[in-house]
């Protein structure tokens, strides 16, 4: 039962990720107390619809009885397993083996985590001793790309390129390096997308000979920026930039911690370019978020080098929960799911949520409207012509979220005005369309704040 002394117990003890401690203090937290498909009823019986599946997470919606009955059957045979000592379980082990039956061309080795930061981590441990094992340790300078997110670990919060990740905090590290991002609406080159293309390929070669052909160890992109504002490159970008990896003898490593798990239609965005990146990385919607697990998969390439590396001795790389069992346990039962109608029903969603979305773009205040599948964003601005951005004044991270949260409509909003979505892969048509309708209410109301107003006079 919800009771004040909740907010009294949060604002006392509990840390929120990505906060401002103090602002938190003072509005208190929202208790959301249950979940069902993609509806989530708050502690006072508010309900609203999950456009946002949590954190971009519980790709499969909530309440599925055959993930809660996968995660109790395998708590009662074996709730922990170590895969440390070369032991494991059944669970873990036909997780993997089915992951690597659908991954990309060779990406046929799994190693779990336990979600998309600690994959990230992973990935720059496996890189160095990729190139250690041939003999060339100096190849240990990693590039990603503005606005791009790789995570909040030390490691990864450096190759993330989002200011509020780095300041305070001492990183980017020296061996952490950025070229722009493809932004369509924002690129200088402007809109075309062989113009975008050129650009990003040319950014890398001169980042590449300014730190030296023989020092860069790997580039990382997400095949749809999530965090810097769900911005989607060009249809070719990711392929090209692949292929350049190969020519400038760079591991490419694709994050999928977001596009993964049928967001973006596909189990894996990367079918979008028919690329295989040589290690790839999932969390989020690989257990729907009902549980932690990451994964990061392997190029036959790679794990063969460092295979051949290590020799007999052991690859010092490992967590305590890694091939956790219940949660390989879950994976499986999404994977199920995934495959047993949600990832058609995801297209289809996706496909009105776009037509949606796209018929707000005579809204004053759409300057863009961007997605694929079941991941979107509207970017509000104050002057389509301009393209200027709502004023800070607006606080829109705080004011959208509270207005969309009122109407019944869970979204991401961006302190730069842009709206994120990302709901369940279970919507139906009719929530779809509440997710329009309370989305352009929300505008409405934005339309009408007095910080906004004065940006538009």
């Amino acid at each position: 039962m919800f009771s004040n002394s909740l907010i009294e117990l949060d604002r006392a003890h509990l840390v929120h990720p990505v906060a401002s401690y103090r602002g938190h203090e003072a509005s208190g937290v929202r208790v959301l107390a249950s979940a069902k498909g993609a509806t989530v009823t708050d502690a006072q019986g508010h309900q609203m619809i999950d456009g946002f599946a949590g954190l971009w997470c519980v790709n499969a919606g909530y309440g599925h009885e055959s993930i809660v009955e996968a995660a109790a059957k395998q708590m009662r045979e074996l709730p922990y397993a170590t895969g440390y000592f070369s032991l494991g379980s059944e669970a873990a082990i036909r997780f993997a083996a089915e992951l690597a039956e659908r991954t990309p061309g060779d990406l046929n080795h799994v190693y779990f985590t336990l979600g998309g930061s600690d994959a990230v981590d992973s990935t720059v441990r496996f890189v160095r001793y990729y190139y250690h094992a041939q003999g060339r340790p100096r190849k240990d300078q990693f590039i990603s790309l503005m606005q791009g997110y790789h995570g909040s670990s030390t490691v990864g919060a450096g190759l993330t390129a989002l200011p509020n990740f780095h300041g305070g905090f001492g990183v980017p590290l020296d061996w952490q390096h950025k070229i722009p991002s493809h932004y369509p609406y924002r690129n200088p080159v402007g809109t075309d997308p062989k113009a975008i293309i050129e650009a990003s390929k040319a950014a890398l070669r001169e980042k590449v000979a300014e730190i030296g052909p023989d020092r860069v160890a790997a580039f990382y992109a997400e095949p749809i920026q999530g965090s810097g504002g769900v911005i989607v490159p060009p249809t070719g970008w990711m392929k090209a930039m692949r292929e350049l990896c190969r020519e400038l003898d760079i591991l490419f490593i694709a994050d999928e911690v977001i596009t993964g798990f049928g967001r973006t239609g596909p189990l894996f965005a990367c079918s979008h370019d028919d690329i295989v990146p040589d290690m790839m990385t999932v969390a989020k919607g690989l257990t729907s978020g009902y549980v932690p697990m990451g994964a990061v998969f392997l190029s036959e390439t790679v794990y063969n080098t460092i295979a051949d590396g290590a020799g007999a001795a052991a690859v010092g790389h490992g967590y305590t929960y890694s091939a956790h069992p219940v949660s390989a346990a879950v994976g499986l039962a999404v994977l199920k799911l995934y495959e047993g109608g949600l990832l058609e029903n995801g297209v289809r969603a996706g496909a009105r949520l776009m037509a949606g979305l796209q018929s707000l773009a005579d809204h004053p205040l759409v300057g863009d409207v961007r997605g694929r599948g079941m991941l979107a964003a509207i970017e509000l601005v104050t002057d389509k012509a301009r393209k200027t951005p709502l004023p800070p004044a607006a606080e829109p991270s705080r004011r959208i979220f509270d207005r969309a949260w009122s109407n019944g409509l869970v979204i991401r909003a961006f302190a730069n005005g842009a709206l994120g979505y990302a709901p369940p892969l279970c919507c139906t048509d009719a929530e779809i369309d509440a997710i329009i309708e309370r989305t352009a209410k929300t505008l409405d109301q934005t339309l009408e704040d007095p910080d906004v107003r004065a940006a538009m006079a």
